[in-house]
């Protein structure tokens, strides 16, 4: 079968590609998601579909990694990161077995299907797992950079993959250069820096640019790595803007705005506001673009939320 050339692929599929074609050991275990982008169609014999079965699956993972392979898992979020929780921190985390977790349908893309498919507690999940990396691409680009680090990251890795419902379309403002833990400054500014992570950079610097027409100027901070945290880039804000304005498509608990509180206290300096979803399931069947508007998390709520933190 003819593949396509890698050029012509989205940035995250030609990464995969990439890894596998370069290295024999990267195997793939998927959740019923198809060929795993085009993956099964190139190497039938790395790769192995366990159906629905999320435990069976991260076990399947751990175990061919535990044997030499470079595994990666894949399913939708909320799945694996719930059901299959214990797998992952004892199976992959706490035997430090090399498996990339890329878990699809995040925050609140799957909204028609109600709450059992959102996955808006799955950064506060992974975060707690000792020794585990979690990353939240912000764009398709930084999706396939995102996943070339985490399969040559030697332990346990979170790619949380927007994409289903989410515009993931390149932001031009992005910065080209990609290292798990380093925070990238998009915009600058004092009045206030906003802390944003995956789907919701777009949304911070659409914020930023109504702010600045009213003469506020936001720094935008794109914290594709929850963790490890980029404190520096943490302290950094606190110190230059004092005012802190995170966003993530997650509960304000436990995910992004929960890391960079910690940070923020433990450093002594700073305010902090969050926003996410509040402490809810998010019951309404609505459109994705609606869900995000009705809790915030589109850039006239994350706007709102930055001058009502200047206003107070």
């Amino acid at each position: 079968m003819t593949m396509p050339a890698p050029t012509t692929l989205p940035p995250h599929v030609a990464a995969l590609l990439e890894a596998a074609r370069a290295d024999p050991n990267v195997v793939v275990v998927s959740q019923d998601m198809g060929n795993a982008w085009g993956f099964a169609d190139e190497f039938p014999d790395r790769f192995f579909d366990v159906g629905i079965s999320e435990a069976n699956l991260i076990g399947v993972a751990a175990g061919l990694a535990h044997s030499g392979k470079n595994a990666v898992a894949m399913g939708m979020a909320p799945f694996l990161t719930m059901r299959a929780f214990e797998q992952i921190r004892d199976d992959c985390a706490y035997n430090e077995n090399p498996v990339t977790i890329i878990g699809s349908f995040t925050g609140l893309e799957a909204g028609p299907w109600g709450v059992t498919h959102h996955a808006q507690e799955d950064i506060a999940l992974m975060r707690t797992i000792p020794g585990m990396t979690v990353v939240a691409p912000a764009d398709i680009v930084e999706a396939g950079r995102a996943i070339t680090a985490a399969v040559h990251h030697p332990g346990t890795a979170y790619v949380r993959l927007a994409g289903f419902a989410a515009d993931m379309s390149p932001i031009a403002d992005l910065e080209p250069r990609f290292d798990l833990g380093v925070a990238n400054e998009l915009r600058a500014g004092n009045d206030l820096t906003i802390i944003a992570t995956g789907t919701l950079v777009r949304m911070a610097l659409r914020a930023a640019e109504g702010l600045a027409r009213s003469g506020i100027e936001a720094a935008v901070i794109n914290m594709h790595t929850v963790k490890p945290l980029d404190r520096e880039a943490v302290e950094r804000a606190a110190a230059s803007s004092e005012r802190i304005l995170t966003v993530e498509e997650h509960s304000v608990i436990g995910g992004l705005g929960a890391a960079v509180a910690e940070c923020v206290a433990e450093a002594g300096r700073g305010r902090v506001r969050r926003v996410g979803v509040p402490d809810c399931f998010c019951t309404e069947v609505e459109p994705y673009g609606h869900l995000l508007a009705r809790y915030g998390m589109d850039a006239a709520g994350v706007e709102a939320a930055a001058r009502e933190l200047l206003a107070d």
